[in-house]
């Protein structure tokens, strides 16, 4: 079973300790006493030098790698026992205690919490009384990420009403969790009993969840590398052109595709493939008059008739 966003964690802040006493550890070595593989490991030293001991953007882990062996330059730097702001205390604390009130949150992780926010208050002195004046409500998908990362650990299936904007309509289906990850925003992988097949469900559009007395049991499936992004399509699927204006340009930078012409305005003739490309009428209507879908025909009349019926909404208001 995959580690969940949780255990990631913890890994990463074992790994800072690891690192700092071996200077210079080999790859292949660090990842091995993990027990995670070298494209994992790799992964989470891409995230390690955005993590320091100042939110102000100072003191940040200089740590990278040539491929081969893992150097911290600035171990010392950080060793420093931690100071903060008033306003730092107070941030963190009121993140604490919201955290701490999450739904589905481990009890052990919630106590564990809940000792070093104590801890903190102790240390924070003065500081403390503001955070307690103040509190956090999340969006949610803060439910749905604890519900989901439960539903991991305990290895059970999961409920779920989710919105697809490609059919623009919601489906009530049960999955069997595999592991949650983030590439812009959060995800889980799963098994769905509807589709009979592996799928990935954007957090944000689950609209209800309930975990089931029901065991996980997904079938032995190699997890997708996404080292390369969430959306990496086959030569199977359809293409779709898209012409640019030069405010739209920002399309070749977000979307993997096959070809980006230059257009004598200053905009692109963009060629992609996606295995849903009805869902490519939201970027039609993001984009207005900076772009159009120019094939397939049937995609290019649906994204005018959407428009249509856009403004025909407007103009009945």
């Amino acid at each position: 079973m995959a580690a969940n966003a949780i255990d990631q964690t913890r890994r990463m802040l074992s790994l800072v300790t690891y690192l700092r006493e071996r200077p210079g550890a080999h790859v292949a070595d660090v990842a091995r006493a993990f027990g995670i593989t070298e494209d994992e490991l790799i992964s989470d030293l891409d995230v390690l030098p955005m993590c320091g001991t100042s939110f102000r953007g100072g003191d940040l882990l200089d740590i990278d790698t040539d491929g081969d062996r893992i150097w911290w330059h600035n171990p010392d730097d950080v060793a420093a026992p931690l100071r903060l702001a008033a306003d730092e205390a107070t941030a963190l604390l009121v993140a604490a205690r919201a955290v701490a009130t999450l739904p589905g949150l481990r009890e052990g992780d919630r106590e564990a919490l809940l000792r070093a926010t104590a801890k903190l208050e102790a240390a924070a002195g003065e500081a403390a009384g503001a955070s307690s004046r103040l509190s956090v409500t999340f969006e949610s998908e803060g439910g749905v990420f604890a519900e989901v990362d439960r539903a991991v650990s305990e290895r059970r299936r999961l409920w779920v009403r989710y919105y697809s904007p490609a059919r623009d309509e919601l489906t009530e289906r049960e999955v069997d969790p595999i592991r949650l990850f983030a590439v812009g925003h959060t995800y889980m992988e799963a098994w769905c009993h509807l589709s009979e097949a592996r799928r990935t469900f954007r957090l944000d559009r689950v609209a209800e969840i309930r975990i089931l007395d029901e065991a996980s049991a997904p079938p032995e499936i190699e997890l997708r590398d996404l080292s390369e992004g969430l959306v990496q399509p086959s030569a199977e699927d359809p293409e779709v052109v898209v012409e640019v204006g030069p405010g739209g340009r920002w399309v070749a930078e977000y979307y993997p595709h096959d070809r980006a012409e230059d257009l004598p305005d200053g905009g692109l003739r963009i060629t992609l493939r996606t295995p849903a490309p009805a869902s490519l009428r939201r970027l039609a209507l993001r984009l207005g008059s900076d772009g159009r879908i120019v094939a397939p025909q049937d995609l290019a009349d649906s994204a005018r008739r959407a428009a249509a019926e856009a403004l025909a909404a407007y103009e009945t208001v």
